[in-house]
C-alpha cells in the first residue's frame, strides 16, 4: 500500500483521554515546503519532528498546516506546530470559526490553544505540489467544515475523517458524526472520483478507491 512519493504518511500512536491512539497526519512535498495535513494532539511535535527526519525534513520545514476539521485529536497539538515552524494555517471557511474559538467545538467540551486560520479554504481550491494538483473536496457531515484532499494525478485521496479504515475501507462511524446525512452525501462526492489509494486518519492507507467507496455509497444509503 503506498502514497505517492511525495506524500509522507506520519503514523504516530499518542495519548488520547485516557488511552492511545494511533493517527496518520501527512507531510505534502512541495517547491515552497511541506504541506502538513492536521497537528495532531500536545507534545506530538517531537514526534513528527522524527518522522520527518526519516525524509530529511523537520518541523521547521512545515510552510503550511492544513487542517480537514476541528476535532482535538487533528487540531489539538496545532499551536506548538506553529510555534516551532511558523507556518501558515489553512482550514475550511466553516471550520475556522470552532479553530478560532469564536464557536465551541460540536464535540467534546475542551477548549483549544487558539491558533488564527490564515487562509479559508472552499471547495475546489487548488494547490501545487510535487505529486500534482492536490484539490480541496469539501466533505462536510463528520464536522460541519470537514475537507478531503483529492491528487487526481495520482489518483489518491486523503480522506480526513470522512472514511476510514478498519478491516479494509469503510465508511464514517455514526457515533462520531453528528450529520450523518451530510456524511453519506460527502460520500457519493467522493465516490464519483477516480481513486485507487485511500489515506485515513485513522487507519492509514489501503489499495482501495473508487469501486469500494462505491459500495460504502450504497450500503449507507
Amino acid at each position: 500500500m503506498s502514497l505517492p512519493a511525495a506524500v509522507h504518511d506520519i503514523a504516530l500512536s499518542v495519548p488520547f483521554g485516557d488511552r492511545d491512539i494511533q493517527i496518520h497526519p501527512v507531510a505534502i512535498e512541495t517547491d515552497h515546503g511541506l504541506i502538513l495535513v492536521d497537528a495532531a494532539v500536545p507534545d506530538a511535535v517531537g514526534d513528527i519532528d522524527a518522522q520527518l527526519g526519516e525524509f530529511d525534513y523537520s518541523v521547521e520545514d512545515i510552510a503550511i498546516v492544513l487542517l480537514t476539521h476541528h476535532d482535538a485529536d487533528h487540531i489539538a497539538g496545532l499551536a506548538q506546530v506553529v510555534e516551532r515552524s511558523r507556518a501558515l494555517v489553512c482550514a475550511h471557511r466553516d471550520e475556522a470559526p470552532y479553530i478560532e474559538g469564536r464557536k465551541d467545538p460540536v464535540k467534546g467540551n475542551w477548549v483549544p490553544d487558539l491558533v488564527s486560520v490564515d487562509i479559508e479554504l472552499v471547495d475546489g481550491v487548488t494547490f501545487r505540489t510535487d505529486a500534482g494538483p492536490m484539490r480541496v473536496v469539501a466533505t462536510p457531515g463528520h464536522s460541519p467544515g470537514h475537507c478531503s484532499l483529492y491528487f487526481p494525478t495520482a489518483r489518491t485521496l486523503v480522506a480526513g475523517d470522512a472514511l476510514n479504515v478498519g478491516d479494509g475501507l469503510v465508511g464514517p462511524k455514526p457515533e462520531f458524526t453528528p450529520d450523518m446525512d451530510g456524511a453519506i452525501e460527502s460520500v457519493a462526492k467522493l465516490a464519483r472520483l477516480d481513486v485507487a489509494t485511500t489515506h485515513c486518519y485513522h487507519g492509514g492507507t489501503v489499495d482501495e478507491g473508487t469501486s469500494r467507496i462505491k459500495r460504502i455509497r450504497d450500503e449507507l444509503q
